[in-house]
């Protein structure tokens, strides 16, 4: 790789790094080709980019970013692959499925950064995991402000029922 072509791919890693909300470090080395190939069909259905990249250029890629990314140079070390995503939690999700289904400790979650903060090791997917995505916390929002109106609403239909029971008890009596 020439000088030329190193510098243009750190120049596409630090501007998908600065355009990605978030994005993960793996290492899938032991993986045959069969297993990757389906890791990355699984990426692409869920709308991550997996790249596989020299750690000197990611390195050199994350010092020239927006971001603060001093604390994830550690993990650059042997093989390193990123997944890119909006998602947050998209990533972990992933992972904890793909283990399970190929009984595997792979891919090695190296570090994230997710939701502005960094996260080391693997000790961290279930972390990753329950954080919750853009659409998630809206969901929860809603739910949020929808239950008291619907706790208005069934009081009203209830107490409606009660109040002509009560209505036609008196009216009864006095006759």
């Amino acid at each position: 790789m020439t000088r030329e072509e190193k510098n243009q791919t750190i120049e596409a890693l630090s501007q998908k790094i600065n355009e990605a909300s978030h994005f993960y470090i793996t290492s899938t080395s032991g993986l045959n080709s069969a297993v990757t190939s389906e890791l990355r069909r699984l990426c692409y259905g869920r709308k991550i980019d997996l790249l596989v990249v020299k750690n000197t250029l990611l390195r050199k890629a994350m010092e020239k970013s927006d971001k603060d990314l001093h604390g994830l140079f550690d993990t650059l070390k042997g093989t390193t692959s990123v997944m890119f995503t909006e998602v947050s939690n998209a990533p972990a999700k992933l992972i904890r499925e793909f283990r399970t289904k190929y009984k595997t400790d792979k891919p090695e979650l190296k570090g994230a950064y997710a939701e502005e903060s960094t996260y080391l090791g693997s000790h961290q997917l279930d972390a990753l995991e329950s954080i919750k995505s853009k659409n998630e916390v809206i969901a929860d929002i809603i739910a949020l402000l929808q239950s008291p109106a619907k706790n208005v609403i069934g009081a009203l239909q209830s107490g409606g029922h009660k109040i002509s029971g009560i209505l036609q008890t008196l009216s009864e009596k006095e006759a």
